[in-house]
């Protein structure tokens, strides 16, 4: 078998794509790998330079965007490695990182995961690693109430503001742009719920890991390059799906009191962005204030 299969999901990034796969085929590897680039029907070249450029890939080119959980989860039913390594197309390994924490899988059994240390391009450290998200944080996160009461303690045991990010640990849920797990979670765990399209799968994947039994490792040992939001930034509907992913996931954990909630801070948030639009003049019936309200209603709907 060999030892480890690189999976990358890409979606119109056809540069940060080739750094990516660059730093994969150009470091050191002492060990066997294999690299499948799962494509969302990118329409910006990528499909195109990675036959060219990097033809030792296997490249599997999805007809429409599949999201990030079933795009992951086609690339993991396509690898053979011993281990998985899920890798963001706007990362850049650095040095031996991906032998360190095969390293550290092999030599830890206990645990189903680990994730490296991300650096952000200007050479600080990217704090990523979170919590997970209770019933209090889906009220005190990304609402009028954390502009409210921005130093609240639920957020900042959530985001642990608490961990400097600059030694290692174990955590709840580490920064899925660089996440390696073992094959045998698949079987164990499963893959990748894709009802969460783009947002909370990683979170509710890593929850399932430590109800498993095992634990996660964040790696401070290995370093990772992260151009944070590389590709989710070019998504049209990121509000929309963040809060729609939001729900099931509250849904899947606390029940139907959980996506309650989760709507409920989804029609905050769309009161305090009209609020915002109405402020800087928009009216009523502008295209902005319209498209909040469109959003706050098919989420209250999911």
């Amino acid at each position: 078998m060999t030892a480890l299969s690189v999976v990358v999901l890409s979606w119109n990034t056809e540069e940060l794509l080739r750094a990516c796969l660059r730093s994969i085929y150009e470091g050191p590897r002492s060990i066997e790998f294999e690299v499948i680039v799962v494509d969302n029907a990118s329409d910006d070249g990528s499909v195109e330079m990675v036959t060219s450029s990097y033809p030792e890939a296997r490249l599997i080119c999805n007809e429409k965007n599949e999201g990030y959980a079933k795009g992951n989860n086609i690339g993991m039913c396509a690898s053979r490695g011993e281990y998985i390594l899920l890798l963001n197309s706007d990362t850049e390994v650095r040095e031996d990182a991906i032998e360190k924490m095969v390293g550290f899988l092999e030599s830890n059994p206990e645990y189903g995961a680990c994730s490296p240390k991300l650096i952000n391009p200007d050479g600080t450290v990217q704090k990523a690693c979170m919590r997970f998200p209770d019933l209090k944080v889906v009220f005190f996160f990304d609402t009028m109430l954390e502009s409210m009461f921005p130093e609240n303690r639920f957020v900042r045991r959530y985001l642990m503001n608490d961990f400097d990010h600059c030694h290692s640990r174990d955590v709840d849920q580490p920064p899925g742009a660089c996440f390696m797990i073992r094959r045998e979670l698949t079987e164990s765990v499963g893959f990748l719920d894709e009802e969460m399209f783009l947002f909370y799968n990683d979170v509710d994947f890593c929850n399932r890991i430590w109800r498993a039994g095992l634990k996660i490792r964040y790696f401070e040992e290995a370093r990772v390059m992260h151009h944070l939001g590389g590709s989710t930034r070019k998504y049209s509907d990121f509000g929309l799906e963040l809060h729609k992913n939001k729900v099931l996931y509250y849904r899947k954990h606390y029940g139907k009191k959980g996506a309650g909630a989760a709507k409920a801070a989804a029609v905050l948030r769309g009161v305090e962005e009209i609020y915002k639009c109405l402020k800087a003049g928009c009216a009523w019936r502008s295209p902005e204030v319209i498209r909040i309200r469109e959003v706050v209603s098919e989420v209250l709907g999911s």
